[in-house]
């Protein structure tokens, strides 16, 4: 019986909906923190993990030296390389795919890599329209590299500090 009493005279005092009113009233005044995305971009930790490049040296030369541990440490079997000796000795890569639809961004194939060769960049709005589009193929690799070198330069030495 008190409690019926009790749901009355919430009922009739309106109480939850000026609560709500009190709550909106607060968010009105309060400064507001939408950010115009295409126009406006938030900060990006020199960690943040996203679309993958390969780097070249500064000669020119690709980083890369086909040790397949990216490979061997990525837990989504998402990175494939071939190799084939060069004539020098060394050993370069002949294909180089990650497939981004598999790939769990986890940066493992970042900090496996004894010679930077494979990076994660600070691009996160990448888009494809096909399924050939989501595997990044050495050639696309290396462009999203030698495109973004300041930055991934950058980021590293940022993030230098904390390795």
């Amino acid at each position: 019986m008190i409690d019926g009493i009790k749901k009355l005279a919430k009922n009739l005092t309106l109480s939850e909906l000026r609560s709500g009113m009190k709550i909106t009233a607060k968010e009105f005044v309060n400064t507001k923190i939408t950010v115009q995305y295409p126009e406006e971009k938030t900060p990006i930790s020199p960690r943040f993990r996203g679309l993958h490049a390969l780097r070249r040296y500064p000669n020119g030369e690709e980083r890369c030296i086909a040790c397949k541990l990216c490979e061997a440490v990525c837990p989504a079997n998402a990175i494939t390389i071939e190799s084939e000796m060069r004539d020098d000795g060394t050993r370069r890569t002949t294909q180089y795919d990650i497939d981004l639809f598999k790939c769990i961004f986890c940066g493992f194939c970042e900090e496996a890599c004894p010679v930077d060769a494979i990076v994660e960049t600070q691009i996160f709005d990448y888009a494809f329209e096909s399924r050939d589009g989501s595997i990044m193929t050495k050639e696309r690799l290396l462009k999203v590299g030698d495109d973004n070198e300041q930055v991934i330069s950058k980021t590293k030495a940022q993030d230098a500090k904390y390795r």
